[in-house]
Formats: C-alpha cells, sequence, structure tokens
C-alpha cells in the first residue's frame, strides 16, 4: 500500500548559459565558447508548425520560423500560438526556435512590429533575425538578435559593427569564401551562421531591387516575383543575339555537405538550410542529412560538441536530390569556377536517371541503375533546350509506359524530379528522437525511490512511502520492474540503464510500476522546462558604422533606421529604394558573372568579338550589364531607351 509519494529534485546544478541547461559538472559554457566553435548547430527552416516538429524531430538543434507578418517569405507566415507550441517543443531537447522579422519597416509599420516582437518573446522565442536597423531603436525585451544574411554580410567591419551594436549572431552573406570567413571569424567574436543548402539568390541579398522596380513587390518585404528565375535573350550593343532564350541569372541550388568540416575549422557555428517555404518532406529529408554528416564529424571530436540533446534514429536513406532542387553548386566557398547556374530551367531537375536507349509506339527503355516506380516524375531537356516533364504511369522490365508518350530522341538523358516510393516513405514515420536517461530504482528504509537522471545531468528523485510485500514468485521481480521502468515509449526518452538495488524480492503490481514511472517522467519534464534559459541580448557598445554615407543600399525605410544610423557616425542617408525608387542606379549586384560562365572573361585574356555593353532582355524589359571586373563583380541596370 502506497501511504504518500515524496517528489524532489537534484538542485546541486550551475547554470550553463549558453546552452540553456544545467549541470552537475559546475562549469560555465558562455556565448563566447559557442563563437570559439565549440557548439556546433544545425539550423532547419519551418514554413509552418508541421515543418517545425517534423525538423526538431530530425536532429535539427535550431529551427527559424516566420511570424504572422514582418518576414522575408510573406507566403510563410504563422501565428504566436504556433511558434508557443514549437518552442515548447523544441526547448525538450534543448533546440532553440528564431524567428525571422527580418523585412524593412514603414514608419506607421513600426508600432505593430515592437508590439509583435514582444508577443514573439513572451511566446519563448530564443532569438529574432532582423533586417532593419530601426528595431534596434525600439523598446525591446531581452531577446538576442540575429543580423539577417539581408543585411550584406560580407566584410569583417560589418560585421563587427553588427556585433558591437548588439548583435549575438551574424548570418554570413552566401557567396564568401572559406578564407573570407575565416578572415572575420579571427577579426571578429559574435556567433557566425551560414547557408549549407538551398536556393540561392543571384543578387547579394538585400541588394536586389529589381522586383520592385518592375512590380512594386519587395525583396526587402518578402515579396519578391523572382525575375532571376526567367529566361533572357542577351545582345551586344548593336543588337545581335549571343544567347536566345537562357535562365541566364537563375543559379543552381547550394550543397557544401563536403564542406562542413572545413567551415568549422573557419568559424562557423551554426549551418543553415534554406527552404521556408518547403514542404515537410523537404525538411525531413534535408535536415536527417545533414544531421547524419554533421554527426559524423562531431563523433569522436573533443574540440566541437552538438548545440542540442538527444539522439535521432532515422527509418529511412535521407537522399538530397530526391528532394526539390536545380542542381547542385558550392558556390564560391572554395572560389570562383563556372557552372553555378542553370540556364535550361529554373524548376527542380532531380536525381540523374540515365539514357533513353529505345523508343516503341507507347513505351521506351534506357540505361538505368534505379528502380522506378509507377507514378513516377521525369523530364529531360529537349532539342529546344526547354524542360519537359511526364508521368510513369507503369514499368514492365525494361519498358516504361509513360501516361503520355513525350516527344524524345534516344540518347537523351533524363532525371527523376518524383519518386513516388520515397514520398510515400516520407508520410509515414521517418525518424525518432530520444534523450537518454539513466534510471535507479533503489529500497530505502520508508519505502522505495526512483532517480531519473538524463544525459545533461538533470534528476529528479521520486521517494514514496510503501508498506513492502515479499514476491511470490522472487525470480521474477527484477524483471518485472525492469520491464515497467523501460516502457517510456510515448515519452521523449529512453532508459540507457537501469539500476535496481533491493535489500528482498518485493512484490510489485505492473499497474503501481507503471504509475510511479509516469509520475516520475512527469516530474523529470517539468524541472526540465523550468531548467531551460534563455539567452539574453548581447549588450550594445558605442561603435561607428563603416562610412560616413548610405545610398538607398542602405535599406532606410523608417525614422527610427535613420536616427540609428546616425547616432553610429552616419552624416548622409539617401532614402531605400521602396521609398524613393532611383532611376539609372544598379537593380541587382551579383558575383555570378555571365561574362566569366560564357568563356569570356577579359581577366583571363578574352578579347570580346561583340560591341559591349551587353543586354538582357524578357519581353519588354530591358537591362544593362555592367562589370565591374576589379571587384569582380556584374551589376543589372534597368535600361531606359
Amino acid at each position: 500500500m502506497i501511504k504518500q509519494i515524496s517528489i524532489h529534485e537534484d538542485t546541486n546544478l550551475v547554470p550553463l548559459q549558453g546552452l540553456g541547461v544545467n549541470s552537475p559538472l559546475g562549469f560555465d559554457v558562455s556565448s563566447a565558447e559557442r563563437v570559439r566553435g565549440s557548439l556546433v548547430e544545425l539550423l532547419s527552416p519551418a514554413k509552418n508548425l508541421e515543418c517545425g516538429l517534423a525538423a526538431i524531430n530530425h536532429g535539427a538543434d535550431a529551427v527559424y520560423i516566420g511570424a504572422s507578418q514582418f518576414g522575408a517569405r510573406a507566403a510563410a507566415g504563422n501565428s504566436i500560438d504556433d511558434i508557443e507550441t514549437l518552442v515548447k517543443y523544441a526547448h525538450q531537447y534543448r533546440s532553440k526556435v528564431f524567428v525571422a522579422l527580418n523585412t524593412i519597416l514603414t514608419d506607421d509599420q513600426l508600432p505593430e512590429a515592437e508590439k509583435l516582437i514582444l508577443q514573439i518573446y513572451n511566446a519563448g522565442a530564443d532569438a529574432l533575425i532582423v533586417q532593419d536597423m530601426g528595431i534596434l531603436k525600439m523598446n525591446l525585451p531581452p531577446i538576442p538578435l540575429h543580423a539577417s544574411t539581408q543585411t550584406d554580410n560580407r566584410t569583417v567591419e560589418k560585421v563587427r559593427f553588427l556585433q558591437d551594436v548588439g548583435c549575438s549572431r551574424v548570418v554570413l552573406a552566401r557567396e564568401l569564401t572559406l578564407q573570407q570567413i575565416t578572415e572575420i571569424s579571427l577579426q571578429t567574436n559574435v556567433e557566425l551562421e551560414a547557408f549549407v543548402h538551398g536556393a540561392l539568390c543571384v543578387s547579394y541579398s538585400g541588394q536586389c531591387y529589381m522586383s520592385q522596380a518592375n512590380c512594386g513587390r519587395s525583396a526587402n518585404r518578402g515579396q519578391c516575383a523572382q525575375y532571376c528565375r526567367l529566361p533572357y535573350k542577351l545582345e551586344d550593343n548593336d543588337g545581335n543575339i549571343l544567347i536566345k532564350n537562357k535562365h541566364l541569372l537563375s543559379l543552381k541550388d547550394l550543397d557544401l555537405s563536403e564542406s562542413l568540416d572545413l567551415m568549422m575549422k573557419a568559424g562557423v557555428m551554426s549551418f543553415k538550410i534554406e527552404g521556408r517555404l518547403k514542404d515537410a518532406d523537404y525538411v525531413k529529408n534535408i535536415t536527417a542529412f545533414y544531421r547524419q554528416k554533421l554527426d559524423a564529424i562531431l563523433e569522436g571530436n573533443t574540440q566541437y560538441k552538438k548545440a542540442s540533446a538527444g539522439k535521432t534514429t532515422f527509418f529511412f536513406e535521407s537522399k538530397p536530390e530526391k528532394s526539390f532542387r536545380r542542381g547542385n553548386t558550392d558556390y564560391f566557398l572554395h572560389g570562383r569556377h563556372a557552372g553555378i547556374y542553370q540556364p535550361e530551367t529554373p524548376k527542380s531537375l532531380g536525381e540523374p536517371i540515365g539514357k533513353v536507349t529505345y523508343i516503341g509506339r507507347n513505351f521506351f527503355e534506357m540505361h538505368n541503375g534505379h528502380l522506378l516506380n509507377n507514378g513516377d516524375g521525369l523530364c529531360f531537356i529537349n532539342k529546344h533546350g526547354d524542360l519537359t516533364g511526364f508521368r510513369v504511369n507503369r514499368v514492365e522490365r525494361k519498358q516504361i509506359f509513360p501516361a503520355d508518350m513525350p516527344r524524345m530522341d534516344e540518347g537523351v538523358f533524363l532525371y527523376r524530379n518524383q519518386d513516388q516510393a520515397f514520398e510515400k516513405i516520407l508520410k509515414g514515420k521517418t525518424a525518432e528522437r530520444k534523450i537518454a536517461i539513466q534510471i535507479i530504482f533503489k529500497e530505502t528504509e520508508i519505502g522505495f525511490s526512483i532517480e531519473m537522471t538524463d544525459e545533461e545531468g538533470i534528476s529528479a528523485i521520486f521517494e514514496i512511502v510503501a508498506d513492502k510485500q515479499l514476491a511470490q514468485k522472487p525470480d521474477t521481480v527484477i524483471d518485472n520492474i525492469r520491464n515497467q521502468l523501460s516502457k517510456l515509449g510515448n515519452t521523449i526518452y529512453e532508459a540507457a540503464n537501469i539500476d535496481i538495488q533491493l535489500d528482498s524480492p518485493w512484490f510489485f503490481p505492473a499497474s503501481q510500476l507503471s504509475e510511479w514511472r509516469r509520475l516520475a517522467i512527469e516530474r523529470l519534464d517539468t524541472i526540465r522546462a523550468n531548467t531551460y534559459v534563455r539567452e539574453k541580448k548581447r549588450k550594445a557598445i558605442n561603435a561607428n558604422y563603416p562610412t560616413k554615407q548610405l545610398t538607398y543600399l542602405g535599406n532606410v525605410t523608417n525614422k527610427l533606421a535613420d536616427i540609428f544610423y546616425r547616432e553610429h557616425g552616419v552624416n548622409e542617408i539617401e532614402p531605400g529604394f521602396e521609398v524613393k525608387a532611383a532611376e539609372g542606379v544598379p537593380l541587382m549586384f551579383t558575383k555570378h558573372c555571365i561574362k566569366y560562365e560564357m568563356g569570356w572573361c577579359p581577366q583571363e585574356g578574352h578579347k570580346p568579338t561583340f560591341n559591349e555593353p551587353l543586354f538582357l532582355k524578357n519581353n519588354d524589359q530591358r537591362y544593362e550589364l555592367r562589370f565591374d571586373c576589379v571587384k569582380c563583380e556584374m551589376q543589372i541596370v534597368k535600361s531606359l531607351d
């Protein structure tokens, strides 16, 4: 008979400021140690709550998600309630939730944004991702600020400034090389985050105004119309067509999965997957892939540690080529090279399959090392250079019968951009994330106790005052206790070890042990939730902006941003392009260079056979290309003639 249950926690704990957890070890993990690279974070995107939960379950150390408004993906907004739900779930694993509020704001939006930030903080979010420096002049709660990649973070001076004005983290420009990242890391002491996978903007982030100029949809306000994905003619100054109807600005998707260890050594601590418009299947597949890549690097490595808790077990083989991507490129991480863009199509090609070897009346055969399934989507680049897709109706041995037979020739290369069997797998249970706990069940003078300790050293102890009665089958007592205490399947825990310490073989009804286990887990959950400590906002110090003047590229669109920059030494400020569009200025700044891709680079000795300037043309839109060979950059300017 149970007379009394007494529950207490292990209070011999020291807060870990960097991890937001308690540890019996008594050491402190500060933000500085995060900066030095001791903690490594996998950061996954969340279009919505479903995607956020999927990211956590598949091993993400952190998730970034948009709020109801003011995010750089206007189509990926979420309620405060959903953010709070995601936060509570993520924090169980010590994973973090960052909320993107990374658009530029108008004066009339400032009060609403300030109110929303407080709601985000009260929902438990771990950081706010921002672009508009006017936010730093608001009455903010003590939430850490991350400088979005939209703030165009390419130089040591810019990153150091953002660090000094109070940003805990800076999201680096995608165009940086390993050497540039290393230089920034060595000369700053702020957390560095870098994209490692997903879609690439051809322009430096925050410096693209093509969409705003053409249709009033600002990329800096989350409404980009993606003019970079359109087909263009390339003409010279004499009107000669050099290239016809190719996607000359459409980049392949980023894939730095083979360079994670090098990026770590360069100073990157957060590895970011792009995709806040992608569905849960994408999040599962790509997060799983990078989780396993990072775990392989961290295994046995004493210099780096995973930034969250729990171990993820996967029930499928992750394959990035089976999720949406426009080919893949390592971009500029290892220096400039050709082949970073995809001229044929801005759509997903998928995984390479093989060449068509024979074409029948309503079927074809191919060299193929892959198993095709009924319902698969295949595609190819036709002789006109366009992407053509079709669906597989059925497969009979070597013969593949499309739903509608496409016009294609023998020898054409096929890709699979929809794998029916793989998608079916992703709809099921694909991963399980568990936190290991040690369980001690022991006899006391007044009854029994259960102590549960998680992998971070956080403990909950249950003391039970109970009558003791000898078991009629003493040989089964230990197995019965172990069996009941190990039943943790509907919790976030798994028993790494169960230590049973009894003086005599006492009788325990299975239902009683089950109830004790449930109460112990409930208490451990409460203690772990109460010991989670959010990082505080970084303190700002006096700092001057790297320049005294700001052009439209400063994206100053409200009074608070204007005040902020003037307080930091800027004395000439032009309004942002969204406030006052300037004529004749570049609408896009890119590291991607069409002349280099075509083999026409003058730095490599090429002498042009065409009359410059060059122009891009799509219907009635015409843009002049300007080449800054000193900076190795290309600018795109709307032609006024």
